[in-house]
This record gives C-alpha cells, sequence and structure tokens, in this order.
C-alpha cells in the first residue's frame, strides 16, 4: 500500500484548480508537479499567471521578470518546478541550492512534488 501525499483542503481545491484550468492529462506527471508546487504556496498561486501560460500550456521567463517579486524560497520552488517540468537549470537549482532557501514546510511541499513526478508514492 503506498503512501498518501496529505495536503490541506485550500491546496488540494487550487491543485484541482489549476489542473483543470490546465486541462492536464492524468499521465502528466510534469505539469502535475509544477502545479502541486505552484498550488502549495499562496505567494505562487497568486502569481500563477506570471509563472505558467494556461492559454498556450507552458512556463513563462518569470525569474528574471524584475517587475514580479518572488521571495528566495519562492524562487525556489519555481526553480525546482521548472525542473521536474523539463529539466530547467541554471546556476542556482542544484539540489543544495533550492532546498537551503527553503523553510521546513516548502522542503516538505518540494519533496512531495518530487514524489509525484516520479511516481515514488
Amino acid at each position: 500500500m503506498g503512501t498518501r501525499i496529505l495536503i490541506l483542503s485550500s491546496h488540494e481545491a487550487w491543485y484541482d484548480q489549476l489542473l483543470k484550468e490546465d486541462n492536464t492529462h492524468p499521465d502528466d506527471r510534469e505539469r502535475m508537479a509544477l502545479f502541486f508546487i505552484i498550488s502549495g504556496n499562496r505567494d505562487l498561486y497568486q502569481k500563477r499567471s506570471v509563472i505558467y501560460n494556461f492559454k498556450k500550456h507552458h512556463i513563462l521567463d518569470c525569474l528574471s521578470n524584475r517587475e514580479v517579486d518572488f521571495s528566495s524560497g519562492g524562487k525556489a520552488l519555481i526553480r525546482l518546478g521548472f525542473n521536474l517540468y523539463n529539466g530547467y537549470s541554471d546556476e542556482d537549482s542544484s539540489p543544495f541550492s533550492l532546498m537551503c532557501h527553503l523553510d521546513g514546510e516548502n522542503r516538505k511541499l518540494a519533496l512531495d512534488a518530487i514524489a509525484i513526478r516520479f511516481a515514488i508514492r
């Protein structure tokens, strides 16, 4: 019997909303992991339209957009989400670099997203 990922009701509702808005295929673990991250962090969820284009179904270059302010933890989560989505990598996307910018709650979110992407649970 596998372990279920426990998420809060608001996280679950936001996650379901993103999957529905994107019309994500049930086997698309890449997008599911990205949307799990976005929906699990209130700031990222509120800024989702600058992270992902739901009409064209692709990520946006939000990390270099100076008009949008992300915390260091938010940037780490976005980098991880992009990496799980398409292998994105930059000088700040090593596992150590990503995890050291996250608090305990967001580290759990990151690990759960990795589990979704690689069907660990």
